[in-house]
């Protein structure tokens, strides 16, 4: 139970920073990703600052025994740059420089009730799923 509530306050947190910061507007990931166009740095200042944010609290969650819902770390052990890594942050940003979301906001945008957030979240789903049974044949990452 207190990793459900937890998990909630946690995602609660987020999802309204992502509305403050104005990050489920697809016009601002648009506006950001447009480098020869009309700009909009805005979104660098909001990474800048929960990586900021990140970089300091991390050092001192990491001092405790165990993360605060789990029983153990869960740190990544590869550091390498894989052919699949890169294939994949390149597929991941197209979808984000063509929809406008990141999968977070997105989630977030859902309470809009907006549709186009939904069809984003239903069609990123749907790759999920299509991934899985892709990565089944060919073992994409191992």
């Amino acid at each position: 139970m207190k990793s459900a509530v937890l998990s909630f306050v946690v995602g609660f947190i987020f999802a309204v920073g992502l509305g403050i910061s104005g990050m489920t507007q697809p016009t601002k990931v648009v506006g950001f990703l447009d480098l020869f166009g009309d700009w909009d740095p805005s979104l660098m200042f909001v990474m800048v600052g929960a990586i900021g944010v990140h970089f300091v609290s991390f050092r001192f969650i990491r001092k405790l025994p165990t993360p605060l819902v789990e029983k153990q770390w869960h740190l990544p052990s590869k550091t390498e740059l894989t052919p699949s890594l890169i294939i994949g942050a390149v597929l991941f940003g197209m979808g984000w420089a063509l929809g406008g979301y990141c999968p977070g906001p997105a989630v977030s945008s859902l309470g809009s009730l907006d549709p186009r957030p939904f069809y984003f979240v239903l069609s990123m789903l749907a790759g999920m799923v299509i991934f899985k049974g892709v990565n089944g044949l060919f073992k994409f990452n191992r």
